[in-house]
């Protein structure tokens, strides 16, 4: 069998001297490899795991299940969330409604650079939509994630650069393995002719696209929510209300 990799989370209700010992041992007589180990939040730890046999995974599952001061809350291949909740201490927070959206904080900006570097990696047709208000981070984390994941980047239309609306992009821009850059409100609002083809040409291609301001992109365009892979909530605190009346009436104006 190929080796495979696993999760394992674990609750902690009394964490006694040697308990770490114990299950490292358990694991190490089963000839299963831990490759990362962290806390994962208030008194539960994780683990990223490695194994060539299914099986022993299920034993150690079983064993585990009749030792008193822990309670196994997570068995499974691992998802993106648990290695980046093991890589960072914690976990992502995530809409309990809509399973794809997943908000940070800006003191968060590390775990979403990481988060999105691991989605630039992947290889195909994947759309990213990015909300959050003006100066909170945005580009910049795109950017900081393509560089993540060794990808080049390339501006379809950006307010980091005044009001960037491109009309045609090169051959070396064009290729399915760049991260495409898509500001949904200079778009849509400041778009031309020219700009809607390069747009519709590029939202058909096997490539990345992340789309900041994805409601004004889908209120605007014949797309709709389910177009997008992942939306990620972007605020400058927990609490910060993310509204486009404050701010879409200056692109009118420019």
């Amino acid at each position: 069998m190929e080796y495979k990799q696993w999760y394992m989370e674990y609750k902690i209700h009394k964490n006694r001297p040697g308990l770490l010992g114990d299950i490292a041992s358990l694991l190490g007589m089963l000839e299963v490899n831990i490759l990362t180990i962290n806390g994962v939040e208030d008194k539960t730890r994780g683990m990223l795991l490695q194994t060539d046999d299914d099986e022993k995974i299920e034993i150690m599952g079983q064993m585990l299940k009749k030792v008193d001061n822990i309670t196994v809350s997570a068995l499974r291949q691992p998802k993106l969330v648990d290695i980046l909740a093991v890589r960072h201490g914690r976990y992502i927070e995530r809409d309990s409604d809509d399973r794809k959206t997943f908000r940070f904080t800006r003191d968060e900006l590390g775990l979403l650079v990481d988060f999105l570097g691991e989605i630039f990696k992947r290889d195909g047709h994947q759309v990213i939509g990015l909300r959050g208000m003006p100066r909170v981070g945005k580009t910049e984390s795109i950017i900081a994630g393509s560089v993540c994941a060794m990808k080049r980047w390339s501006f379809v239309s950006s307010t980091l650069l005044r009001q960037t609306v491109r009309s045609q992009m090169s051959e070396e821009e064009m290729s399915s393995n760049n991260i495409f850059i898509i500001d949904g409100i200079v778009s849509t609002i400041r778009s031309n002719e020219k700009h809607e083809s390069l747009l519709y040409e590029i939202m058909n291609m096997p490539s990345t696209k992340v789309i900041e301001h994805p409601d004004i992109f889908v209120q605007e365009t014949r797309y709709n929510y389910d177009l997008f892979d992942y939306i990620i909530e972007l605020r400058n605190t927990p609490d910060e209300e993310i509204t486009y009346e404050t701010f879409t009436t200056n692109y009118h104006d420019l």
